[in-house]
């Protein structure tokens, strides 16, 4: 039960219509947009063309209830992030705070820390205001149903109200813009689809499917995006704060992928380039030396929106309280603090080998049911030991030991080659091909 005091220390925004957007397995709700159109005086009568709306991208306030050297604090720290296995979360928090008390769940009071702006119908910010608030959200959305009605082949869905259809079409308006300028500033398209496993009652995989990015995607990035950026602006320069960056990818490699593009051209499929550049491109991570943010395009860039599960959000969120909020000074030193983001970069690369080598395994288990059948995949890896051929169907990838490769020399990286399934250890999550 949140206090009536509290309540009052903070903006009101429970009769603001919001709602959040999440896969429709999701427990944790840790973000949610609200919208408004901004009326007009009697003076200036509103029209499409200048018509400006609120829109406010509300963060749960973690950093309310997880005060700094608690227990849960010194935990949340040490895990630095949740890990998100195939069968399993790792949360960062206790379900209790990530999926109870923080969670933006319809028809409930919550604290929120928030970025609300004042937008043009070009996309255009024209006024905002980071502040704590308390929200009440109207709606819990899924991806599919929010890309049900973007689509332009549902306008007119019964199930969906107009007025919901209505906000949903604006808002994928405004991050189509936010889009279309971020990529025209140089920032990198390149989207990778998600592996996905249906598990029968034992937990043992039947199916592998992808989950590609869609225009509901896009609509929620675009405008955490805005956020983090926003968030990162408003603190400034010459105060210690926690910066995501991503540096210049590597020159060599970058020359290595052009001319391999240029001598293969057609013959590669797209997810190969697409892997291939993002092994040519730095690791992004945490630190308080603001380098910019070479993948988004960004001058300056944090992690605001998911307090929940990773904890630099949850630093961001206390110099926010701090330096915006309170004016007063941080009581890190820089260097404790780039300690903390070195720290906090470490957590996720294990996290994200963690999430790899899951879905490894599970790619393996369900191979393992494939022993002896044949798949069409692409040559991703050429060692002095063998190809690594990638499956295009199921992205499961194998090993062709170079002593059952007749001709080595006659294939390069990307090549489509038919492979057949010889061997499976699941405990090594090793699969083998022949060539066939």
């Amino acid at each position: 039960m949140i206090s009536e005091q509290e309540i009052l220390r903070r903006r009101d925004m429970r009769d603001i219509f919001t709602f959040t957007i999440d896969p429709a397995d999701a427990k944790d709700f840790d973000d949610a947009l609200s919208f408004a159109v901004v009326e007009e005086d009697d003076n200036h009568q509103s029209s499409i063309i200048n018509q400006q709306y609120q829109i406010g991208i509300h963060i749960a306030d973690v950093s309310h209830y997880v005060k700094p050297g608690t227990k849960i604090d010194d935990e949340a720290y040490r895990r630095g992030t949740s890990t998100y296995l195939v069968d399993r979360v790792i949360p960062m928090l206790p379900e209790e705070l990530c999926n109870d008390l923080c969670s933006l769940r319809p028809g409930e009071d919550k604290l929120c820390m928030s970025v609300i702006f004042t937008m043009d119908a070009d996309a255009r910010v024209l006024k905002y205001k980071i502040c704590r608030t308390v929200i009440r959200s109207d709606a819990r959305l899924n991806y599919d149903e929010v890309q049900e009605m973007i689509k332009p082949s549902n306008p007119n869905n019964p199930s969906i109200p107009n007025s919901l259809s209505t906000v949903i079409l604006t808002l994928n308006a405004l991050a189509s813009k936010l889009r279309a300028e971020r990529l025209a500033n140089g920032a990198l398209a390149i989207e990778q689809d998600e592996v996905r496993f249906r598990l029968d009652e034992h937990g043992h995989p039947t199916d592998i499917y992808f989950e590609h990015p869609n225009e509901a995607h896009h609509l929620i990035e675009e405008f955490m995006l805005l956020a983090n950026k926003t968030v990162a602006k408003a603190v400034g320069s010459g105060r210690p704060f926690v910066y995501r960056v991503h540096d210049l990818p590597d020159n060599e490699k970058l020359d290595e992928l052009k001319k391999f593009k240029k001598r293969l051209g057609s013959r590669i499929p797209q997810q190969t380039i697409d892997l291939l550049t993002i092994r040519a491109q730095a690791k992004a991570v945490y630190s308080t030396y603001n380098i910019g943010h070479y993948g988004l395009a960004f001058t300056h860039y944090t992690h605001f929106t998911s307090p929940i599960r990773r904890y630099p959000d949850l630093m961001v969120h206390r110099l926010v309280e701090k330096y915006i909020l309170t004016g007063k000074p941080c009581s890190l030193t820089r260097e404790e603090l780039e300690e903390k983001c070195e720290h906090c970069s470490a957590c996720e690369q294990e996290a994200a080998q963690a999430e790899r080598d899951s879905i490894k395994q599970f790619q393996t288990m369900w191979m393992a049911d494939h022993l002896g059948e044949t798949f069409v995949g692409h040559i991703t890896g050429i060692m002095d030991f063998g190809f690594f051929v990638q499956l295009d169907d199921n992205r499961c990838e194998g090993l062709i030991r170079m002593e059952l490769i007749e001709h080595p020399e006659d294939f390069v990286l990307g090549d489509s080659v038919t492979v057949q399934v010889i061997r499976v250890d699941v405990n090594r999550s090793q699969i083998d091909f022949e060539m066939v």
